[in-house]
């Protein structure tokens, strides 16, 4: 029995994941920088938008279908690249929700520093697939990560730029947690209280950064290891290299500001996506939903719009397709699914936003993406 069938909205996921996994863990998924204002911000500022719906609509088609820089997908919700997911299900990790993904019809990206190579992912699945990179310290280390990515049929790219360090993540630091775990004083009774797991752990492959053949995550950590691979250097040049060499769609992840928004535009980016990292980079920055609508008027039309951060519901994603985003994207939402019940869970999780939008699109009078706009949300006052 997995629990699933008491699971009815992500909240639940949440719950079953922290049953489920040993506290460091769970809160390596659930926590934030700082004092988590930002993470917090993620969800609740959603509340101050309110959805005006149009009344007496023939709902009973409803389309969500759309592309996103060119790759088809069933609803307009992209599964966001998050690193190591093995260490949340170590037996499924990014395998088990590449597989979800593609069964839901939905766009998968994969991260740089996955438990699972860019190859293993590519064998799984034949569904829409995005990759994730960072600009490190070494050029030729990234061109041949795009190499790979392309032969292997990704078909978008996505530069994270929002992380030019780590971010201070004090819940980590309580737990003495690293990726992998490591037993210890502090961590001993968790990984004790989660048998399960701690079974999972032992049977299975060690926890690594699957596309660094060099990397040794053992000293400090995955973490650390992104601290001494980051280019402290990297500036707008940079990104436009990347996207010549690679010379397909190309997103920028991590943007917040309008004049950054024109930025993207101007080094070729087809899409600018709207993210703060989930929280956990600078704390005290903007929740999304509020940067987006500044963003969509700088941009105007000059490249898609994707956003993170905060969704929980279907009526979150209307909100922000209303306000100009062409898609959204999912963190945690799988993460907790992934935790509670592996391939299921992620699953469950894709489920639970797929339908709520469908009904929820349904309640708003809207059958069509297309149809939404700014008139479908009243927007608080400044």
């Amino acid at each position: 029995m997995t629990g699933l069938h008491s699971v009815h909205n992500i909240d639940d996921l949440r719950a079953l994941a922290k049953k489920r996994l040993p506290r460091m863990v769970f809160d390596y998924i659930d926590g934030g920088a700082d004092d988590e204002v930002t993470l917090r911000a993620n969800c609740s500022r959603y509340d101050a938008y309110a959805l005006n719906w149009k009344a007496l609509v023939d709902i009973s088609k409803i389309d969500m279908t759309t592309t996103v820089m060119g790759s088809p997908c069933a609803a307009p919700i992209i599964v966001t690249p998050t690193a190591a997911q093995r260490l949340f299900h170590p037996r499924g990790g990014e395998t088990a929700v590449a597989r979800a993904a593609d069964a839901s019809g939905l766009i998968y990206s994969l991260s740089t520093l996955g438990s699972t190579s860019i190859e293993a992912i590519a064998a799984e699945t034949d569904g829409p697939k995005w990759f994730q990179v960072y600009v490190w310290k070494d050029r030729a280390v990234v061109e041949t990560m795009l190499e790979r990515a392309r032969a292997a049929g990704f078909t978008g790219l996505i530069l994270t730029v929002d992380v030019p360090v780590a971010g201070n993540r004090e819940r980590d630091l309580r737990n003495a947690f690293t990726v992998p775990p490591k037993i210890s004083a502090k961590t001993v009774s968790q990984i004790l209280a989660s048998p399960r797991y701690l079974f999972d752990m032992l049977t299975t492959p060690k926890i690594t950064p699957a596309n660094f053949a060099d990397a040794d995550p053992e000293g400090d950590g995955i973490m650390g290891y992104i601290n001494r691979q980051f280019d402290r250097t990297v500036t707008w040049e940079d990104a436009r290299w990347m996207k010549q060499v690679w010379g397909g769609p190309f997103a920028i992840k991590g943007i917040v500001r309008p004049d950054d928004a024109r930025r993207c535009i101007d080094i070729g980016a087809d899409a600018v996506w709207v993210s703060n990292h989930g929280g956990r980079q600078l704390d005290g920055s903007t929740a999304t939903i509020d940067a987006l609508p500044d963003i969509v008027h700088a941009v105007d039309g000059q490249a898609e719009v994707i956003l993170d951060g905060g969704i929980r519901r279907g009526t979150d994603i209307i909100k922000a397709l209303a306000l100009g985003a062409r898609a959204v994207a999912i963190g945690r939402p799988y993460l907790y699914g992934l935790g509670a019940a592996g391939e299921a869970g992620v699953g469950r999780a894709l489920e639970f936003l797929t339908t709520s939008l469908e009904r929820d699109l349904a309640l708003t009078g809207v059958t069509r993406l297309s149809e939404l706009g700014p008139d479908f949300v009243r927007r608080p006052p400044l």
